[in-house]
């Protein structure tokens, strides 16, 4: 970010791909050495695969819909939030997420921390 300016505008159509995890997609609007910040839409009924953000810490807001974390040993533990929740999801909790609502979700999510902002993974936090 160096080369950036120190304030800018990232409009829908600059928005790029992000990091993908199966069930949602990410789109990456600002990306630093210690930030990623984003938009996530997530279909009706969908529930992503298992996932964590290493080192980083998130802070998701709902902006529509709805959002289903399963997270914690075997993934037991659930968490639901509607519009206008926040969700705080610290480093390294494997978590998925759903949306049980009968239309689609958007999030917005900020993350702070290094390294890769999201590493798939075959399952649930050993239970």
């Amino acid at each position: 970010m160096s080369d950036e300016a120190p304030v800018f505008r990232v409009s829908p159509a600059e928005r790029t791909e992000g990091a993908p995890t199966p069930g949602m997609n990410r789109e990456q609007a600002v990306s630093t050495e210690h930030m990623w910040a984003g938009f996530v839409t997530t279909d009706a009924g969908m529930v992503s695969g298992w996932h964590h953000h290493g080192e980083y810490e998130s802070s998701i807001y709902v902006v529509s819909g709805a959002l289903r974390m399963e997270f914690g040993p075997g993934g037991r533990d659930v968490l639901e939030a509607a519009d206008g929740d926040f969700v705080y999801v610290a480093p390294h909790a494997i978590h998925r997420e759903g949306n049980p609502a009968d239309e689609p979700s958007t999030l917005v999510v900020v993350r702070s921390g290094t390294g890769d902002p999201v590493t798939n993974v075959d399952g649930p936090a050993p239970g």
